[in-house]
């Protein structure tokens, strides 16, 4: 079962997507939204499970799906909060710089709490006022999940996961180390996040989804040009049922809480930093870890961030090719 949003008010129309995203059905009729399907997701799933049957099966009313039609499959949401799950790119980030990396960071998930009150559609362009913000794009994946109670185990966490998407999480790289010298986390510089043009029921993904983890290439393109290709289930060192169970420790989560992994990132086949598709590695999900790469091997970053005019392209695609969730496209404007 795929989900999605058309655009229109704040939280969109909720749609039943075909599984090849040519086609939707409109699922107004079930819950108006996708917030209001997730809250009362017991009553809702099986209708909205019949819903994707017929629309399969071509037995009712359905509708071109345009992915530059789709809001967000959530356009805002209760709560957002996103991991560094591959613990690699931090450990890059940190070795670039010079610090010293806590052995915690391999046990302890690092998380902090996004702005979810609006979200870019996955073709919206990329708002930047000013370059020397250092615009990057951060390639991940995210699960959204039901009601969580507070002090859930890992393993009961999973059990909690509703949908499996993407996100182009913005960062505004230049305001971060300021922002963090404060000591009291991100704001200006994490502005809207992008999201998937749908979200996936786990069960519809087969054997790419372990319960904790999404395997396969998450396809990262920059001015039409392969940048990354990294498998989004290898080296995440904290699975969606670890990062779910670290954010409902001392608070519960409420339904359409959305949590992401952080930036999907491989180590290179010698253990050490991946190297670029172009030299025969699996390239990178954000620009960041590119300078970083630079910076360890070359002493100084080379690759600029986002420039006014770039495009990014952000998608997984299935066995035949052909994407899972749809393909997050957006110039920087």
């Amino acid at each position: 079962m795929k989900l999605g949003s058309l655009k229109g008010g704040r939280d969109g129309r909720l749609v039943v997507v075909s599984d090849d995203l040519a086609w939707c059905a409109d699922a107004s009729h079930i819950a108006p939204t996708l917030q209001a399907a997730l809250d009362d997701w017991h009553m809702a799933e099986p209708l909205l499970r019949n819903l994707a049957t017929d629309l399969a099966h071509e037995t009712i009313p359905m509708m071109r799906f345009h992915e530059r039609n789709a809001a967000s499959p959530l356009p805002r949401a209760y709560q957002w909060a996103d991991g560094s799950a591959y613990v690699n790119h931090v450990a890059l980030v940190r070795q670039a710089r010079g610090a010293e990396m806590p052995d915690s960071f391999w046990h302890d998930p690092l998380m902090y709490q996004g702005g979810s009150d609006g979200f870019l559609a996955p073709r919206d362009p990329i708002p930047l006022a000013d370059e020397a913000w250092g615009c990057d794009m951060e390639a991940e994946v995210v699960v959204v999940t039901g009601d969580v109670p507070q002090g859930v185990s890992a393993d009961e966490a999973r059990g909690f996961i509703r949908l499996v998407g993407l996100t182009n999480d913005v960062s505004l790289r230049n305001l971060i180390p300021d922002e963090l010298a404060k000591g009291f986390g991100f704001l200006q510089s994490k502005p809207a996040s992008a999201f998937s043009p749908v979200f996936v029921a786990p069960d519809a993904l087969g054997d790419r989804w372990d319960g904790g983890k999404l395997h396969g290439a998450l396809c990262v393109d920059l001015n039409g040009q392969p940048l990354g290709r990294a498998d989004a289930g290898v080296d995440m060192t904290f699975d969606f049922g670890q990062l779910i169970a670290h954010a409902a420790k001392t608070r519960s989560l409420c339904a359409g809480t959305i949590i992401g992994s952080g930036t999907v990132s491989n180590r290179g086949a010698d253990g050490g930093p991946g190297k670029p598709i172009s030299a025969g590695g699996v390239g990178y999900s954000c620009l960041a870890e590119v300078r970083t790469v630079e910076t360890i091997l070359g002493g100084k970053p080379e690759t600029p961030f986002l420039k006014k005019g770039d495009t990014v392209r952000i998608w997984m695609e299935d066995d035949k090719h052909h994407p899972i969730f749809g393909v997050i496209e957006q110039t920087v404007g």
